[in-house]
């Protein structure tokens, strides 16, 4: 008898093949490379994200590979699917942005899909952008079959004049260039120079911020979240990944029993020791919604009080995250706040071990390194990522305020229905310090697909405005966005939420620490301006189309799965 015969059968799904009647289905499989011996292996997926259009994931297949060298090394008979991405940075003050966050719940469906439709035991999955990584956990969370996520990991930081540079070093250089402080050859200079290779974008923004979370969360390795692209610590990880996936369908661990509300609560904490990306409220809302976890906006708030942000990172610091990898990685962040009783150490892991077994065999930070701020002496003594209310914006809103040193900013709105007229507005100097600049109908349905801002921001900040004109949108920001700004207004406009009745010249107020958002206009006068607003109609055709009839508010994720059906 062959090993294989010896050994006991783990196949959940896979075995569907078995019977005389599926001889035909047998056929096809035989064709790919499948035999008697391979019929009797766990079927694995391996998803990769791969695209040759961006450097967050054009080595991903390759990446796929070594996770298939694991897989057959631990017993199983691995099969590798695409799915697409959207650089958000190739994409970001395009018409092409409003389909990046689409591409999350394309991506979980495409994935969920995939593995289904082929009876796979369990998969691996590998993502390299901002969308990829909540897409695949919410496919891990639906799918419900043993399942492990692997981040592509961080680009290289690039090198300018000694300094290192990154995507942000360009968008920030525009606003610069159009102040007269940057020639278009200096602009040029930092262009050719700030992404120079693969891998995700370098500060925390969003691509490391969600691979920070879900390494927090227990479902990738311990370290695999920082380890650089283009590193032997990058392919060791990805293929003991492949191994540690069989162990899981051995031991019959399944998404479910690692994606608990601590979980999500160890997720949170690291994103705010962290610093990290406003999106990370938004995909974090919609995973725990696919894994059936209670996770409401608010609660966000609970942790932003309590936890102190540590990471001198950018964009509101002076470090990369390939910085980060080397004092330690998020693991030795996570056994910091493990020793200092911010982390639950009792939640099952990916490894098959406790939170707390996987950080007693992690080195902690290295001594004497300057990237994570001591919790005596933090960077800032709670969290950056506030979760305001008011009456402009009943169900919420979110503002990052890591490096902001302005708590409370009131002044006259300036309001645009397009992130190009804000834009113009900036570029022909419209926006005098004091300004509150709005731009509404740019939500989950009024986008559709919710762009990010980070054009408009990086010009604000780059003209020297960024602690003197506010930025405010039913729209997103990506991570790499710092300064005055506040995202996620829900109800957004296209809902009829207030952002949809404010004008220019009406005064807002913006309060950190009261968590207020609010116009300075009576309930008469909304009620007047309600009477004679006229909302555009719903984008209706194709993939938006589709998007923005069924999707919810951002206050909720901004989710398309609706088994709640209270939760549109």
């Amino acid at each position: 008898m062959t090993n294989n015969e010896n050994k006991k059968d783990i196949r959940i799904r896979s075995n569907v093949y078995d019977s005389m009647v599926k001889s035909p289905n047998r056929a096809m499989l035989r064709a790919t490379g499948m035999g008697d011996e391979e019929f009797n292996q766990p079927l694995i997926g391996v998803i990769s994200t791969w695209a040759e259009n961006t450097p967050c994931n054009i080595h991903l297949h390759d990446l796929g590979k070594v996770a298939k060298q694991g897989i057959r090394t631990a017993g199983g008979w691995p099969v590798q699917f695409g799915t697409i991405t959207v650089a958000d940075g190739i994409a970001m003050g395009t018409p092409g942005m409003r389909y990046s966050l689409p591409s999350r719940d394309i991506i979980a469906d495409s994935v969920e899909t995939a593995v289904g439709g082929h009876n796979c035991d369990a998969f691996v999955a590998i993502g390299g952008c901002d969308k990829n990584m909540p897409g695949c956990m919410i496919a891990i969370a639906n799918t419900e079959i043993p399942a492990i996520f692997v981040y592509g990991g961080t680009i290289a930081p690039g090198k300018l004049d000694g300094k290192d540079i990154d995507l942000v070093s360009v968008f920030e250089a525009i606003g610069k260039w159009n102040n007269n402080d940057m020639t278009e050859e200096e602009v040029r200079r930092i262009e050719c120079n700030a992404c120079p290779g693969p891998g995700g974008c370098g500060g925390l923004y969003t691509a490391n911020t969600m691979a920070s979370a879900i390494e927090a969360m227990g479902m990738s390795l311990p370290g695999s979240s920082s380890n650089p692209a283009t590193t032997e610590a990058k392919l060791r990880d990805v293929e003991a990944a492949g191994e540690a996936v069989l162990n899981l369908l051995e031991k019959k661990i399944y998404p479910k029993d690692i994606m608990t509300r601590k979980a999500f609560e160890n997720a949170i904490t690291v994103v705010m020791a962290l610093g990290g990306s406003t999106n990370a409220i938004l995909h974090l809302m919609a995973m725990a919604h696919a894994a059936n976890v209670e996770l409401t906006l608010d609660d966000f708030n609970e942790f932003q009080e309590k936890v102190p942000h540590l990471a001198d990172l950018k964009p509101s610091g002076q470090y990369v995250f390939q910085d980060l990898y080397e004092v330690g990685g998020v693991s030795a962040v996570m056994k910091y706040l493990y020793e200092n009783g911010y982390i639950h150490g009792d939640c099952l892991t990916v490894t098959g071990k406790t939170v707390a077994e996987n950080l007693a065999e992690v080195p902690s930070l290295t001594e004497g390194q300057q990237v994570i701020m001591p919790l005596e002496n933090p960077k800032r003594k709670d969290g950056p990522l506030i979760v305001l209310h008011g009456n402009l914006a009943p169900d919420g809103a979110v503002a990052k305020v890591s490096g902001v040193k302005v708590r409370r900013h009131e002044g006259p709105a300036k309001v645009f229905n397009t992130e190009e007229e804000a834009i113009q507005a900036v570029l022909t100097d419209e926006i005098v310090d004091g300004d509150v600049v709005v731009v509404r109908y740019v939500g989950p349905k009024g986008g559709p697909g919710m762009p990010e801002m980070l054009s408009l921001s990086s010009m604000i900040v780059g003209k020297g405005q960024g602690e003197t004109v506010a930025l405010l949108t039913d729209g997103r920001f990506s991570g790499g966005t710092y300064g005055l700004v506040v995202g996620h207004i829900a109800p957004e406009a296209q809902d009829g939420g207030p952002i949809a009745l404010l004008q220019t010249g009406d005064t807002v107020l913006i309060d950190q620490d009261t968590k207020e958002l609010t116009m300075k206009v009576s309930e008469e006068e909304l009620a007047k301006r309600q009477e004679s607003l006229v909302i555009p109609p719903l984008h209706s055709r194709g993939a938006l189309g589709k998007y923005a009839h069924i999707v919810s508010s951002s206050s909720k994720g901004a989710i398309t799965d609706f088994w709640k059906k209270d939760e549109k």
